[in-house]
């Protein structure tokens, strides 16, 4: 897969995510990639409090194809029997390795 559909496949998840469109119904596949430049340093955000019969997933950054985006906490409706994994923002070598968070079936 070349680089530009990778970054313009994250964008949209990023677009997606951003806008709510994505709903627990709809299938996805795992969004991963490498990026050669590192995160800024991570913001300090204030867990909220629990709600009953979702997850919430803690904000962080992502990658749009050019530039980090902040993406903000927010809370993801459970899916019963399933776990969901968050994302991950790893330094591999020089590069920076990001998969999204997902339900352990979405792999």
């Amino acid at each position: 897969m070349d680089v530009r559909k990778i970054a313009g496949t994250g964008a949209l998840t990023l677009c997606l995510a951003a806008l709510g469109v994505a709903t627990d119904s709809q299938a996805r596949s795992v969004v991963e990639f490498e990026v050669d430049v590192a995160p800024p340093p991570p913001r300090v955000e204030v867990v909220p409090v629990p709600r009953e019969g979702y997850i919430y997933e803690p904000p962080h950054y992502a990658y749009d194809g050019a530039n980090y985006v902040w993406m903000e906490g927010r809370y993801i409706r459970e899916r019963e029997g399933h776990r969901f994994v968050p994302y991950a923002l790893e330094r591999h070598g020089d590069r920076w390795h990001y998969r999204g968070g997902h339900w352990d079936d979405d792999d």
